[in-house]
Formats: structure tokens, C-alpha cells, sequence
């Protein structure tokens, strides 16, 4: 798989102290300004007490899946990321749950790593980008990963990746985080539902970043130009026949796209967001949900924690 969008290049971490880092790009740029939220658990669990959050879904920064790198490479270093992410788990594990990173470019090493993520260092899930490359999430080549994660019953994050370079109509105005992370999410949920996905794994758990995009918007669009244009499309699959069989984070920043989420995908669909500790985020993760006057208490409780436990097969104690 050759990558043609997004960075294509290695991500380092240079600390500028104990409280400061620089993530690096391998040609010297400076990817983004970091703290030690970013890596110190300590950290984390003093600002999660003091937010009330009781537990945390703990994954890899979406940059780091080197989609296109050489699969053995790749597979390394999510070996090395998942490893660290079990062992903050272990020591933790009333507050923290763990999402794997696979090397999703070679199929079988994406299979490989899986399996070792839910039997051996027991992590809640795994999450992948909304395209791996060129290659959107409908393709046949990643037919036998779902298929493992199905019979695992390993559920899914996908993270928009493919939108991040801040170049010609996408430079200014932070127009690949504001626009294009969720055109990019958008498109990952049709390629899902047009290309058959969740027809031939319909025990498949997916949950998508950020409200699932501009889908909840976009949706009466979509099924009228499928319903238009039937000979464009492979199967005949309503993309409101598979909709409520998907799952979004809460992170929309405004109750009427809360509401909107809830009513497309369905109550029991939204999972409370973060994108802890960058700072598109909430300062207060579930501010927006326990402010809001118009979700009765049931619902509160769905969006904050009955959901993600349904969907991470936690229980409560």
C-alpha cells in the first residue's frame, strides 16, 4: 500500500523538561507542542479526580499508526505502544482501560497483534484510522481483521487520520481538524455501510470519533442519492438500515448535535467523548451532557457511562 495522504514519516517525542515535550516529525518540523498529561498516569489521575471522570479509555496519539510504513516496522512499534498502554492498565485498573494500535497496512500482523492485544494483555478493544492509505474501510483486505475482531468480540475505535496536513485549501483556519477529521469520519461510515461491512459482520462493535463526523447531518443526503443513483452503489444496502448499529463518542460541543447523534444512531449509541488531553476537547469531559436540560437522568446516564460499558463489556460494580 503506497500512502498518499496524510504524513508519511516517522513521529518523535523530544522533552523539553519534565512537564514539556515536542512531538517531532523524522524531517524536523514540530508536529505539535505536547505536556505530561500525554504520558504521566499520575497526572491523569489527579486531573481525573478533579474532573470526576472514574475511568479513562486509554489509546495511542492517531498519528502514530504509520499506516505507511513497512509492516514489520509498524508492528514493532505498536508491540512497544500496546505493551506500555497494558502496563499503565495493570497498575490502574479501576480507573484506566486500554485500546490497542495494529499495524492495519499488512492484514495478517494486524490479525497477529489483535489477538494478543484481547487474549494476552487483556486491553478493552483497538482502534484504527477512518483509511489505511488509499484504502478506504470497505475493502475486501480488511475483511478477515473484522472477521477476528468479531469472533473476539473486540470492539473498534476509528480515529479520523487522513486529513492532518495543513496544506493549500486545508492551510489556514485549522481546516483539517475543524472540517476535514470529520469529512474524513463521514466517509469511513458510508465506505462501511455501502461496501457491505456490517452485512457481513453483524456482530461487529464500531464506534466512531467526534459524533461520527457530519454523517448525522448529512444523512438524508446520503439516502437520497442512494435511492437516486442505485447503479453507484455495489450492494443494496439503505445507509438507514445498518445506522443504528453503529456507535460515536459524545465530543460535538453543542446539544442540538448531541440531540441529533442520539436521534439518528440512537439513544443507547452515544458513548461519552473527550479527546483528552488536546485541546479540542471538553475542559470537563461531560459538561455538556450533565448541564444539559434537555436529557432526562436515563439519558445522562446512557451518554456518561451505561453505554461504554455495554460497548467495552465492562461491568459495573
Amino acid at each position: 500500500m503506497q500512502q498518499k495522504t496524510g504524513y508519511s514519516g516517522w513521529i518523535s517525542l523530544k522533552k523539553q523538561s519534565e512537564e514539556k515535550a515536542l512531538m517531532i516529525k523524522d524531517n524536523g518540523e514540530i508536529f505539535r507542542s505536547v505536556d505530561k498529561r500525554l504520558w504521566s498516569a499520575e497526572t491523569r489521575l489527579k486531573i481525573m479526580k478533579d474532573t470526576d471522570v472514574t475511568m479513562q479509555v486509554l489509546s495511542t496519539v492517531p498519528i502514530m499508526f504509520n499506516y505507511w510504513a513497512k509492516g514489520e516496522d509498524s508492528a514493532f512499534l505498536c508491540r512497544y505502544l500496546n505493551n506500555h498502554i497494558s502496563s499503565v492498565v495493570d497498575h490502574s485498573p479501576k480507573n484506566f482501560i486500554g485500546l490497542g494500535a495494529v499495524p492495519l497496512q499488512s492484514v495478517d500482523l494486524a490479525i497477529e497483534e489483535l489477538k494478543r492485544c484481547k487474549n494476552d494483555l487483556k486491553l478493552s478493544g483497538v482502534m484504527i484510522g477512518t483509511c489505511v492509505n488509499d484504502y478506504n474501510l470497505d475493502s475486501k483486505h480488511f475483511d478477515p481483521f473484522y472477521k477476528t475482531a468479531q469472533e473476539l468480540d473486540c470492539p473498534i475505535f476509528v480515529h479520523p487520520v487522513a486529513t492532518l496536513e495543513q496544506t493549500g485549501r486545508m492551510a489556514k483556519f485549522m481546516l483539517p481538524y475543524l472540517v476535514g477529521m470529520p469529512t474524513d469520519t463521514t466517509i469511513a461510515i458510508c465506505s462501511m455501510i455501502f461496501g457491505g461491512v456490517f452485512e457481513k459482520f453483524p456482530n461487529l462493535k464500531v464506534c466512531f470519533a467526534h459524533g461520527g463526523g457530519m454523517f448525522p447531518y448529512t444523512i438524508g443526503r446520503i439516502d437520497r442519492g442512494f435511492h437516486t443513483y442505485p447503479t453507484n452503489f455495489e450492494r443494496n444496502i439503505s445507509p438507514t438500515k445498518y445506522v443504528r448499529k453503529i456507535y460515536v463518542d459524545t465530543l460535538v460541543h453543542s446539544i442540538d448535535s448531541l440531540l441529533l447523534a442520539s436521534k439518528v444512531f440512537g439513544e443507547d449509541r452515544l458513548l461519552l467523548g473527550s479527546d483528552y488531553p488536546f485541546l479540542l476537547g471538553e475542559d470537563k469531559p461531560g459538561h455538556l451532557i450533565e448541564c444539559s436540560t434537555f436529557l432526562t437522568k436515563e439519558q445522562r446516564e446512557r451518554f456518561l457511562f451505561r453505554n461504554a460499558t455495554n460497548f467495552f463489556n465492562l461491568k459495573l460494580d
